[in-house]
């Protein structure tokens, strides 16, 4: 992602509260007042720009749409740098994912609008909005035209104003697991709105998940990879560490100086373990600064920043 965080944050807040405002005046004056029920639903749009993790939970709730109809009517919209995960899922034609560039705000804008022709010469008729705050996929869940739109809304002001967009609301239920939330909103496609946001709905208890299937060919690239950086590896347990749980979720993130220390600890209780950071090809340079301030003790450093699907984008190693 080339667009700093920050300026997608201050962007979306800025300029996304008003537009969601201006939106939702539109939708009150011009709109349908109650629309009519039951409507059929043909085909299905995600919209989850970012968050590969929870784009893998969304996978149950991706299955739902597909039996309702059809792998070929379910569309997603992600940015580009998160559709390789789409991709490893394998429920997708790779032609109904469409992304949008973060390269730079040009690029933002040029490739948002592209997305809402497509959605809109596709003819979209039901968008699931699973992000949870931002306001610009509520802009693009509305732009796409689709007359059946289902996302989060403020009902008592506890969370970013998203302006009225959706015509099914939903509470966002922290009792739920992410998982189970995102089917509840495909399962809301199937429900009157003005029952919304309560339904009849209980979750799966044994939800399926994606699984990640490597090639003979791509295991035997990692294991090339590794042993032409450091022949020992294989002798001691490796152990995988990210430390940019998201930027778009600072909140979440652990402070790195707590990977700091973990490594430390690990490298003292285990001194022939293996360590490495792991993330995107970006985010080589604070690695190495968390590297450096590990401190190899003795152990042959080595570096390592590849594209191995399997290991995400890179990993740095002692």
């Amino acid at each position: 992602m080339d667009l700093p965080v920050g300026i997608l944050q201050r962007t979306d807040r800025w300029v996304g509260a008003p537009l969601c405002a201006i939106l939702t005046i539109i939708r009150k004056v011009f709109g349908v007042a109650r629309p009519s029920w039951p409507r059929p639903v043909r085909k299905i749009l995600f919209v989850k720009f970012a968050e590969q993790g929870t784009t893998v939970l969304a996978y149950p709730a991706i299955c739902r749409a597909i039996e309702m109809v059809g792998g070929g009517n379910v569309y997603f919209l992600v940015f580009d740098d998160n559709r390789f995960i789409l991709d490893v899922m394998h429920l997708i034609p790779e032609q109904n994912v469409i992304t949008i560039s973060t390269r730079s705000s040009t690029a933002l804008a040029m490739s948002a609008a592209r997305a809402v022709r497509q959605a809109r010469r596709t003819r979209i008729d039901a968008v699931v909005d699973m992000e949870f705050f931002a306001r610009f996929s509520a802009i693009l869940t509305f732009l796409t035209g689709a007359k059946t739109r289902v996302g989060f809304h403020t009902f008592f002001g506890d969370g970013p104003y998203r302006g009225d967009l959706m015509t099914h609301r939903l509470l966002y239920n922290p009792h739920l697991h992410t998982s189970q939330m995102f089917e509840a909103m495909v399962e809301a496609l199937t429900r009157d709105p003005a029952v919304l946001p309560t339904f009849d709905f209980i979750p799966s208890s044994n939800q399926i998940f994606a699984k990640l299937c490597p090639t003979p060919a791509d295991l035997a690239e990692i294991d090339a990879l590794l042993q032409r950086e450091n022949p020992r590896i294989g002798l001691a347990p490796l152990i995988l560490l990210n430390p940019n749980a998201s930027d778009l979720l600072p909140l979440r993130r652990w402070a790195p100086e707590r990977y700091v220390e973990l490594t430390r600890r690990l490298l003292e209780r285990y001194p022939n373990l293996f360590i490495g950071f792991t993330g995107a090809p970006a985010e080589a340079a604070p690695n190495n600064q968390l590297a450096d301030e590990v401190g190899s003790d003795g152990l042959t450093e080595k570096r390592l920043y590849g594209s191995c699907l399997c290991f995400t984008h890179g990993v740095r190693f002692w």
